[in-house]
């Protein structure tokens, strides 16, 4: 095929040089910001009555893409979606040619479809393996998916902001999710500084040739689709294209799409942008219309989590240099406004959208309203997305990583090394194979006790050779006497295979250990411990000495409630009962399990002081108080961010209605009915919890 891309440039010195798509930064100044360009001439030959003819995706434009053909291995047919027409809103506002591009039809429902499809694919072209990625919400779906078609591990940083549907979707592709305490600007200098420790490719989103090249194809396609809704063939800009912005990828790759087509004469003219904004994280419109060409950076203060870049760059530069030439603007909406919006294009258009795209049609709706729009324009408005919640029960209980950010600015260099210190000891990974249960989840809770490791269980080597291929451990504790596939096996398996050979494994087992035996253990494994005799912190510290980290005071909830030579942590429960048989009953099963310490209250204010003095591993709540309703209670520690992690049983007489335990989360996993109560189905009932 043709090679019809030529050079790369320099954006902010004007540098040219060789075509790369996975160049990084300019060689003179190294900027970051890179633009492809092409051989636009022979381009308008072939693409002066359309291209009616070629697949529905986005690679039916491959002349000016930086690559020509999809990795069906990692495609999905993106791009090529909707141009919808509003006819409702045309008659409310009384204004033909109103559309929207439908980019909810993209395979994960978002726009970011497109830019994930570039960016992987060239990756996966280029070799890499692994990436880091930070993100509002939904450039971390569309990328978790496309790296899960090309086998690269992807690492995810997302705010604490970012909705936990939109966490859980990324993690069921099986992403790395890492929440981040802080901003979203914060959250990619983390993201950076995790890529450069490690040694893994980070994503520069706008910046890099990959992303701003898929976005162009947005243009193209509404170009196309409007020249065949006018004139049955050929091209057509709008006059408007509006699109609410938090990076500025999407309208900065369309802008560039209608410059290509304007110079290569196949369009009559540039449309106008619109740039919307929520009011709550607006530095484009502030400095807009300030008449600056930089922006300042803001701290977000809006609800509309994916637009909440606080910190522009250069995209606002490049955005506003775009507005002032076609006389275009740039406008912020208050949240209200925009979930106002989302409820109308619902309700008058049928379309369900996220709050990013409300924000766009708050946008459009006060741009209609104004006279800003004129009579007879033709709008297109990007509906950039709509998700849909992955089910928290599909995936576990350690899907996200969580990474708090020092806020004060006097610390900031060393609040972030010990952050990224702690995100370290966070994404090391152990699977325990023991077809025991109670084996596996003693090793998980000294472990656990001791460091914020990631581990994970397998009852059998076959189910360990599955989950050691998904999670690719740091280091692995084994059984050696398990059905199936048994621990001799397994290790024969790991050490056959160049990609699990070198990792780590330590054999916990209570086979008696022959001749023979002993030389297959020493040859395949690190270290042999014999069950029911070893010294745990012992059997702690080797493990942790393994991974290459060095051995600490146990570093959970209460580093200095537990000695450091005890042979298990002890774990704390507090019971919140007015009844005081039912707490004696409870006392007594906690207690003679050998797991718990207990403290007791007899009323609701009480009970919450001993959970804000002990931050218990364990809560054990009666619903009737004399002092206030135990869902009160329930719901003060779901608001507490430091109290809402703590697992609840809820051991009542009373019966919950059906709304009532979708309020507060209640399950039939943490829901006891007293009069149904006995020991084997009370501690199982806290073992399932706290596993």
């Amino acid at each position: 095929m043709i090679a019809y891309f030529t050079h790369v440039v320099c954006l902010e010195c004007g540098h040219e040089f060789a075509a790369d798509i996975m160049a990084a930064a300019c060689p003179r100044c190294h900027s970051g910001w890179l633009d492809a360009r092409y051989d636009y001439a022979a381009v308008a030959d072939v693409w002066r009555e359309g291209l009616p003819a070629r697949d529905g995706s986005l690679w039916r434009y491959h002349e000016l893409l930086p690559i020509r053909t999809p990795d069906p291995e990692i495609s999905l047919h993106e791009g090529y979606t909707p141009l919808i027409r509003l006819y409702q809103y045309e008659r409310i506002y009384n204004h033909p040619h109103l559309y929207i591009k439908d980019e909810r039809q993209g395979p994960t429902s978002s726009f970011k479809d497109r830019q994930a499809a570039m960016a992987v694919t060239a990756m996966k072209q280029a070799g890499i393996t692994e990436c880091v990625l930070a993100s509002t919400g939904n450039a971390a779906a569309a990328y978790a998916a496309y790296c899960a078609r090309a086998g690269i591990k992807l690492w995810l940083f997302l705010t604490s902001l970012v909705p936990q549907e939109k966490m859980r979707e990324a993690a069921l592709y099986g992403a790395e999710v890492v929440r981040v305490s802080g901003t979203y600007d914060e959250t990619k200098h983390v993201a950076a500084e995790f890529a450069k420790r490690r040694g893994i490719h980070l994503d520069r989103g706008a910046k890099a040739i990959p992303g701003k090249e898929s976005m162009k194809t947005l243009g193209f396609e509404i170009a196309e689709q409007l020249g065949l809704a006018f004139n049955g063939r050929g091209w057509r800009a709008p006059d408007w294209y509006i699109q609410a912005v938090s990076g500025g990828i999407g309208p900065l790759g369309v802008w560039k799409a209608f410059q290509e087509l304007y110079a290569m004469g196949l369009i009559d003219h540039l449309p106008k942008l619109g740039v919307v904004q929520a009011s709550g994280c607006a530095p484009m419109v502030t400095a807009f219309y300030a008449h600056q060409a930089k922006a300042t950076p803001v701290v977000p203060k809006t609800l509309i989590t994916v637009l909440a870049t606080g910190d522009p760059g250069f995209s606002y530069d490049l955005l506003y240099a775009a507005v002032q030439q076609t006389g275009g603007t740039m406008l912020a909406v208050d949240d209200g406004d925009t979930f106002a919006a989302m409820r109308h294009i619902a309700s008058k258009a049928g379309l369900s959208v996220e709050p990013a795209t409300a924000v766009a049609f708050a946008g459009l709706e006060k741009m209609l309203t104004n006279g800003t729009i004129q009579p007879g324009e033709t709008v297109v408005v990007n509906c950039s997305g709509h998700t849909f919640p992955a089910e928290s029960h599909v995936l576990g209980d350690q899907y996200l990583l969580n990474l708090d950010v020092a806020d004060d600015t006097t610390g900031k260099i060393e609040g972030l090394s010990a952050a990224l210190g702690q995100l370290d000891e966070q994404v090391t990974t152990i699977v325990v194979v023991d077809d025991n249960p109670n084996d596996r989840r003693l090793i998980r809770r000294l472990l656990r006790a001791y460091k914020n490791y990631r581990v994970f269980e397998a009852k059998d080597g076959a189910d360990a050779l599955r989950l050691i291929h998904e999670q690719k451990p740091d280091l692995i504790v084994t059984d050696l006497t398990m059905p199936e596939m048994d621990g001799f096996s397994l290790l024969e398996h790991l050490k056959a295979n160049p990609v699990t050979a070198s990792i780590p494994v330590v054999v916990v087992s209570a086979k008696s250990i022959n001749t023979e035996d002993r030389d297959i253990l020493n040859q395949f494994s690190d270290s042999v411990w014999t069950k029911g005799n070893y010294e745990t912190r012992e059997l702690v510290d080797h493990i942790v000495t393994a991974l290459g980290d060095t051995p600490l005071e146990i570093t959970r909830r209460r580093p200095n409630e537990i000695p450091v030579d005890a042979k298990i942590a002890p774990r704390t429960a507090v019971i919140i009962d007015d009844v005081e048989a039912d707490r004696r009953l409870v006392r007594r099963y906690l207690i003679s399990s050998g797991e718990f310490s207990v403290s007791e209250a007899d009323c609701g204010r009480d009970g919450l002081k001993l959970i804000y003095e002990l931050k218990p591993d364990l809560v054990v709540l009666d619903l009737t108080l004399p002092d206030m309703d135990g869902l009160s209670l329930l719901q003060t520690l779901q608001r507490e961010e430091s109290l809402k992690h703590i697992p609840v049983i809820i051991y009542s007489s009373r019966i919950l209605r059906e709304e009532e335990c979708r309020q507060f989360g209640v399950t039939v996993d943490n829901f006891i009915e007293k009069s149904t109560v006995n020991r084997e189905i009370f501690m199982e009932s806290i073992h399932e919890l706290l596993v």
